[in-house]
């Protein structure tokens, strides 16, 4: 029953930037399509895309995947999701889905927060 509070602490642990912290409170959460509700699968997977970005790409995808069909509440974890396929995609050198992925990012992002990263990513395409 403590598992929301697990999804929250290990959102906060992400936020300042501690995966270590976060992957600890993301492992107490043993079988999260059965301890948590859609949305908070949803950010569960977020994370672990996150955290599996440092490491395993392949793993990543599928987290942010699941996490985008699952939901997410923010336009802005929406947009990060989507900017972090694009850079997926880009490095296995799938071009068109990067710019569809790296479009619908940018449209999303509303407050601007991404655009650096966007614009980063949108000059990283013109060399594929």
């Amino acid at each position: 029953y403590f598992r929301n509070e697990f999804i929250l602490l290990a959102f906060l642990r992400m936020r300042k930037q501690d995966f270590a912290g976060t992957e600890k409170w993301l492992n107490k959460i043993k079988n999260p399509e059965s301890a948590l509700i859609k949305k908070q699968q949803g950010y569960y997977n977020y994370l672990k895309g996150i955290m599996a970005s440092q490491v395993n790409l392949t793993v990543a995808e599928k987290h942010f995947k699941t996490a985008l069909k699952l939901g997410l509440t923010m336009d802005y974890d929406v947009a990060m999701a989507k900017l972090s396929l694009a850079g997926i995609a880009m490095q296995k050198r799938r071009k068109r889905e990067a710019t569809t992925l790296l479009a619908e990012a940018k449209k999303l992002d509303k407050q601007g927060m991404l655009t650096e990263q966007i614009k980063v990513m949108q000059q990283q395409m013109k060399k594929i």
